[in-house]
């Protein structure tokens, strides 16, 4: 994740637009972005949070994943403007026990299962603390809505060689499976080539059916179904896809990698396609520095350098909420260091915001409106700013 602890980089930003057989077109700016605001939801009460979604249940409910091992439930409130929340005092989950936290470490992904509101189920991220391995646990909701079972079913385990670099998302796709994003390993450079190498699950995305096998099946259209590689990988090359998302309304992956030490890059990511990582740190050659081999590589659709601040990018979601008009269809993401808010459209790049904020995470109700996770301890709703 390479976002709570990250060294600078020269550099600048750059919005690309790939076309098929010809070089990056270079956009500074976009259209004009109307005037936005981050309205608090959470000011306080929460430690270190890096994500938040919502159940799919119809309940309003907002779950936040703290770092540390545990899952906070905001229970809407009614506000003049809108729905601030009340942050529950006890946790739906505590796997603090569990979880090794600390840097690039801890519970780092939820997702709920799509018939979670009759089935209870759900899965999590994490780094596990007797070995550092990544852990992909499922937990079922109990009896208590705002509670959940404690026994878990570990679906995945992956040894993980350093502490850096672990992913962490997990997400159910339009198509029912789930996908996990594992980043390289660590270390720097990714020193035993492991995006590359399809024998390995690091510096990859992942697609399981968890509604069919023990503990999973594998979908017969996943690229290495038939061998040549591990057949959970979706799709590889990866060096830290620390969040991605689904368009919920054309069903499009859209990854954000984290680069190394000069380029971000935003990847539009295709079962079976090779992002590139460790030949490629963005559009650019990184190993060899020079006439790096590209044939079969996938660029990206976007990447912006390290100047102002910037140093790792956070991934968010096309937006298709009601509140936003002048953004739907729009790629919202942001920069952990600068807290900046960008938008991506139509090969353009927009600074939306200056949040403020070290943006670990975006989040999306069931609504579709979007929401932006402060590492320090805040959830805030993107809104149209007060005239």
């Amino acid at each position: 994740m390479q976002r709570f602890r990250r060294n600078l980089s020269p550099g600048s930003l750059l919005i690309v637009a790939m076309t098929v057989g010809i070089s990056a077109v270079l956009v500074s700016a976009g259209p004009p972005a109307p005037p936005l605001a981050l309205e608090p939801v959470i000011a306080d009460g929460l430690r270190h949070p890096v994500y938040v979604t919502h159940a799919g249940d119809g309940s309003g409910r907002l779950f936040v994943v703290e770092q540390a091992g545990r899952i906070r439930i905001v229970q809407p409130v009614a506000s003049p403007r809108g729905e601030q929340g009340r942050l529950m005092g006890a946790p739906f989950l505590d796997i603090t026990e569990r979880v090794r936290y600390g840097g690039e470490q801890g519970l780092l992904g939820l997702a709920f299962h799509p018939s979670y509101k009759t089935n209870g189920r759900f899965v999590v991220n994490y780094v596990r603390r007797s070995d550092g391995s990544t852990v992909i646990a499922e937990f079922r909701a109990s009896s208590d809505p705002d509670r959940s079972q404690s026994t878990e079913t570990q679906l995945l385990v992956v040894a993980q060689p350093y502490p850096n670099h672990k992913g962490g998302m997990v997400e159910f796709g339009p198509d029912g499976f789930l996908y996990a994003g594992l980043g390289d390993g660590g270390s720097a450079g990714d020193p035993e080539n492991r995006g590359q190498n399809t024998m390995e699950l690091l510096g990859k995305l992942l697609r399981i059916d968890v509604d069919h096998g023990k503990p999973y099946a594998i979908p017969n259209d996943n690229p290495f179904a038939g061998g040549g590689g591990r057949p959970e990988i979706f799709a590889y090359g990866l060096r830290n896809p620390w969040r991605f998302s689904f368009d919920r309304q054309t069903g499009e992956l859209w990854a954000a990698d984290v680069g190394q030490h000069a380029w971000e890059e935003i990847d539009v990511v295709k079962r079976g396609g090779n992002y590139g990582w460790r030949v490629m740190e963005g559009t650019h050659c990184f190993l060899p520095r020079d006439g790096c081999v590209r044939d079969g590589l996938i660029p990206p659709v976007a990447e912006y350098g390290h100047d102002k601040g910037r140093c790792s990018i956070t991934g968010g979601y096309v937006y298709r909420g009601s509140r936003l008009p002048a953004l739907r269809g729009a790629y919202l993401y942001g920069d952990f260091c600068s807290g900046e808010i960008f938008a991506f459209s139509e090969g353009a790049q927009r600074t939306l915001l200056l949040s403020g904020l070290r943006i670990a995470s975006f989040g999306q109700d069931q609504d579709g409106e979007l929401y932006v996770v402060g590492h320090g301890g805040t959830i805030h709703r993107i809104v149209e700013a007060r005239r």
